[in-house]
C-alpha cells in the first residue's frame, strides 16, 4: 500500500493510532514522537501539514537534553528513528520506510568503496555524537555531497547545533513528504 495522509482538517477527529500513523508517514515511526505530540494532536487544529510540522519542530526544539534526562531520551529516540544514510540494500536489520527508500535511492548507487566510506562516516558521526544519527534532507543530492556535509558536521563537533540541524532536516523532509503526498492524492 502506498503511503498517504488524511486531510489535515480530519486529523483532530481521527483516532490516536490514525494520528500517529500520519506522524509516522511524515517523520518516521517513533514512540517518543507519539508521546511528545499526543497532547498537541488531541487539543489543536492545524491549517496545513506545514503548520503541524512546524509545531513538531517547535516541540522538539523546546526539549532541553542538556538539563533533562527525560528530554534527552525523547529527543534521542525521535532522532534515532531515521534510518542511516546509504544503508546497504541487503541489510534488513533496521526499519526503513518506503518513503526513506525512495528518498535515499541516489545514495544506494555507486561503488562499493563509496558505500563503505559512507558507512564509516555514519559510524564516526555516531561516535562523535552519541545517541544521534546523521539526518539531512537528501533531496536528490549525490553521495559525495552528502559525505562532505557529514565530514563538516563531524569536524565542527557542536552537539547542540547538531541537534538543531537534525530537527530542521527532519522537518524539511516531512514538509517535502507532505507536499508530494498531497500532490499525489490530487492526481
Amino acid at each position: 500500500m502506498s503511503p498517504s495522509l488524511p486531510s489535515i482538517s480530519s486529523l483532530p477527529a481521527l483516532s490516536q493510532d490514525e494520528q500517529f500513523r500520519a506522524l509516522d508517514t511524515l517523520f518516521e515511526p517513533s514512540p517518543e514522537l507519539h508521546t511528545l505530540m499526543a497532547p498537541v494532536l488531541s487539543n489543536q487544529t492545524f491549517s496545513s501539514y506545514n503548520s503541524l510540522i512546524d509545531a513538531v519542530g517547535g516541540r522538539m526544539s523546546a526539549l532541553s537534553p542538556k538539563n533533562s534526562p527525560t528530554d534527552d531520551k525523547i529527543l534521542t529516540g525521535i532522532m534515532g528513528s531515521h534510518p542511516r544514510l546509504g544503508r546497504p540494500k541487503a541489510a534488513d536489520t533496521e526499519h526503513m520506510s518506503e518513503l526513506s527508500k525512495r528518498e535515499q535511492a541516489n545514495l544506494n548507487t555507486g561503488s562499493e568503496a563509496q558505500a563503505e566510506k559512507l558507512r564509516l562516516l555514519n559510524v564516526e558521526y555516531e561516535e562523535r555524537f552519541p545517541g544521534l544519527r546523521f539526518v539531512t534532507f537528501v533531496n536528490g543530492r549525490s553521495r559525495d555531497v552528502i559525505m562532505e556535509e557529514m565530514r563538516r558536521r563531524i569536524e565542527r563537533g557542536d552537539i547542540e547545533r547538531e541537534r538543531q540541524e537534525t530537527i530542521q532536516a527532519m522537518c524539511d523532509i516531512a514538509k517535502d513528504r507532505a507536499k508530494k503526498l498531497e500532490q499525489s492524492s490530487l492526481d
